[in-house]
């Protein structure tokens, strides 16, 4: 769910509202109780999880947390043909 910024268009308050996408927005102000409560459009966060790009080309050093522990070497397998991959 993502966090919502809202401003009061009477008495200038500002708050963060954790709501479904699907909720109506808010309307009414917690500090002066107007219906004037603006939605504020503003960055959202987000986290980066599993692997990828960052897990395998950002981090440095022992900080990285690659499948298989060996310092991104990947496990060989054989192809079809019986080859190694």
């Amino acid at each position: 769910m993502p966090i919502y910024e809202y401003e009061c268009k009477a008495c200038g308050h500002r708050l963060e509202k954790l709501q479904r996408i699907s909720a109506e927005p808010l309307s009414d102000c917690p500090a002066c109780e107007a219906a004037e409560l603006q939605r504020l459009v503003s960055a959202a966060g987000f986290r980066l999880a599993g692997g990828g790009w960052y897990e395998t080309d950002f981090k440095t050093g022992s900080k990285k947390n690659l499948a298989g522990g060996e310092g991104g070497k990947a496990d060989k397998t054989p192809s079809k043909d019986g080859a190694a991959a």
